[in-house]
């Protein structure tokens, strides 16, 4: 009996055919071929290769965006040590990504290039989880915002150089965590109530 072909095993499988190719010269043919079915049997699971390719994006984003949203949500931390702990946490794991395997984050860099729509809504995601952290700050008394999704889309761009990929060279940079922790705290002292 052969197992059941599935959308999480053809993304699995989109996956390792974009790293062995790259985006440029990966097909929705080579994703059939690896898993031994037609084009057409991957074609019922995702009606595009753009949908195919925006889907494994979307997964390869979320990786990301789920464990920052624990993080977000925390409440055993007040929320001037959660944003920095925050910070500090996007700021390794995509570190972690650009070094531990740069082919895999070049093909992920150019592929979330062609899906700007999926990279839009992972980057709200991760700015309402700050807007999360102000709201928490707020109630709790440690930080004065009036409007905290707001704020947390402002700590999410002023904290761009330790997150976009455009910057990530810069990551493995001795002076990057004594930059990070100088970024934020002029962050903790504009929401720091007056």
């Amino acid at each position: 009996m052969t197992e059941q072909l599935t959308a999480e095993r053809v993304l699995d499988t989109a996956e390792d055919v974009l790293r062995r190719y790259g985006p440029a010269k990966a097909t929705v043919v080579d994703v059939a071929r690896a898993l031994g079915v037609s084009h057409g049997t991957v074609y019922r699971h995702f009606a595009t290769k753009a949908a195919l390719r925006e889907a494994v994006a979307e997964r390869w984003l979320h990786r990301t965006s789920a464990p920052m949203a624990a993080l977000a949500d925390d409440p055993a931390l007040p929320a001037p040590e959660r944003l920095r702990h925050w910070v500090r946490t996007l700021n390794a794991t995509k570190r972690r990504y650009a070094t531990e395997d740069p082919e895999l984050q070049r093909t992920f860099h150019a592929l979330v290039a062609e899906t700007t729509g999926v990279v839009t809504a992972h980057e709200d995601e991760l700015a309402a989880q700050l807007g999360r952290i102000v709201a928490a700050g707020v109630a709790a008394g440690d930080f004065a915002a009036p409007d905290p999704a707001a704020a947390g889309r402002t700590v999410f761009l002023a904290t761009a150089r330790f997150h976009h990929p455009a910057h990530a060279a810069g990551w493995t940079s001795p002076a990057n965590d004594a930059d990070l922790d100088a970024v934020v705290d002029l962050l903790l002292a504009g929401l720091a109530p007056r």
